[in-house]
């Protein structure tokens, strides 16, 4: 179980943004999060994923805090450009974590000839999949998936969420989907939470 107690968080001498929030994601649920713009969401994704560290409370993964190394939550960034070194070719992302094997590289769409691609390369939709790819390595547990589809085109969003749950849904992992489009959450969250 993926537990956040009590979580509280302020940037330098500021009020808090977020302050004492619970949250727990069984394996196999998917959890969406909506709440106005600024409301502190996509911190609060950070915190779960071990980017950022809490002023208070603690995030729990399985049980313990996040290991070192490999982290088993993987956030997944609205903007790929952000998640990714602009430096590495799209081989060098993916490997960076794993090698996926051909049939999963299919299923989300990836294709072979953008290995030697670079970031700045290949469409944002594209470079969306690779993110995903990357993030599905055998040791994730939990994916946290902030506003990825909300740049994308209707197709794109709904291939990549096809794929994405279809993935979640046969190894358990937990998700977090945060978004402002309520039908998707309705559509796909098995519980929906507002912050």
């Amino acid at each position: 179980m993926l537990e956040a107690k009590n979580i509280c968080f302020r940037y330098r001498n500021r009020s808090p943004v977020i302050d004492g929030i619970d949250l727990a994601i069984r394996p196999g649920e998917i959890v969406g999060m909506t709440g106005r713009s600024g409301v502190g969401k996509s911190t609060f994704a950070r915190i779960l994923a071990g980017h950022y560290r809490p002023a208070s409370g603690q995030v729990l993964v399985d049980g313990a805090a996040h290991p070192q190394g490999f982290n088993p939550v993987q956030y997944l960034h609205q903007s790929p450009v952000f998640a990714v070194n602009p430096r590495w070719t799209v081989g060098k992302i993916i490997a960076e974590a794993w090698q996926p094997d051909a049939p999963l590289r299919e299923a989300f769409g990836v294709s072979n000839t953008w290995f030697d691609r670079y970031p700045h390369e290949i469409s944002g939709g594209e470079l969306q999949r690779v993110a995903l790819l990357r993030a599905f390595a055998p040791r994730t547990r939990y994916l946290i998936a902030d506003e990825i589809s909300a740049q994308l085109d209707p197709l794109t969003q709904a291939q990549i969420w096809s794929v994405l749950l279809e993935q979640a849904e046969s190894r358990q992992l937990g998700v977090l989907v945060i978004s402002h489009d309520m039908p998707l959450l309705e559509r796909i969250a098995h519980r929906i939470i507002t912050i």
